[in-house]
């Protein structure tokens, strides 16, 4: 059976709403996945809330695709990855998206890339040991923000636990990122979708034929997160939905 794309949502798009609200609107939408962020729907210390979730996902059969954590290697002490892999556990996945460095590669001197490696390979360790991957973005202000860097690490880190996303760049054209997404590929868990020029968010029904040529840059079907609505609401997230289904063939 040929395999099919996953489609889903990142909860961050929805900070003011609840996760039953979010989780309702989603199954009504027909997204079966989600990303639970860690800083207000899903803390990893909050084992009582993480078990809340757990019970939701289940009454509107929806799987947790991933762990939008904002853990970051370099400023957040490596000693706490372990209890952010617990909750990702918890709520049934082995993918945590995480942030790298504090600023770009172009801003680092060999001695601050060099300490960052070694946290990363420490990082990806435990990572192996505790059966998750670990996920970075092309996020400004990260050592990960150049496609360059991003494969100079991870290649250097040498882990299948330790590997990317991919989602456009907004302030570059969609031609630089289909050569972005090409970089990236080969190294890519899962793809958060939006349309964003600059500062300006749009409607991912504009954007039709820039996502099937993105996604014509990965070999093989993955799990697409949408992360953010044009003007953030919830009655928004139906239309989102639909467009990313005509994106990959669900709708005609």
């Amino acid at each position: 059976m040929e395999e099919k794309y996953k489609l889903g949502l990142v909860s961050v798009s929805f900070r003011k709403h609840s996760p039953k609200e979010i989780l309702e609107t989603m199954s009504a939408a027909g997204l079966s996945f989600i990303e639970w962020g860690s800083d207000i729907h899903a803390p990893y210390g909050d084992l009582v809330n993480l078990g809340e979730l757990v019970k939701l996902q289940k009454m509107y059969d929806i799987k947790c695709s991933s762990y939008g954590t904002y853990f970051r290697i370099g400023e957040t002490p490596i000693d706490e990855l372990e209890g952010y892999i617990k909750a990702a556990k918890i709520l049934g996945t082995d993918i945590l998206r995480i942030w790298c460095g504090t600023k770009c590669g172009a801003n680092m001197t060999d001695i601050e890339k060099s300490e960052l490696l070694s946290l990363c390979c420490k990082a990806s360790r435990i990572a192996e040991e505790q059966g998750v991957i670990l996920c970075m973005e092309c996020h400004r202000s990260t050592f990960t923000e150049d496609p360059r860097d991003a494969i100079w690490l991870i290649e250097k880190v040498n882990s299948k636990n330790f590997r990317m996303y991919w989602q456009p760049f907004q302030w570059q054209t969609a031609d630089e990122n289909v050569l972005n997404a090409r970089k990236i590929a080969p190294y890519a868990e899962h793809i958060h979708v939006f349309n964003w020029k600059d500062d300006k968010k749009i409607p991912l029904s504009c954007a039709i034929d820039e996502w099937r040529k993105y996604l014509s840059e990965f070999s093989s079907p993955r799990t697409l997160l949408l992360e953010f609505m044009p003007c953030g609401t919830l009655e928004e997230l139906k239309n989102e939905a639909n467009a990313l289904k005509i994106i990959v063939g669900d709708i005609l």
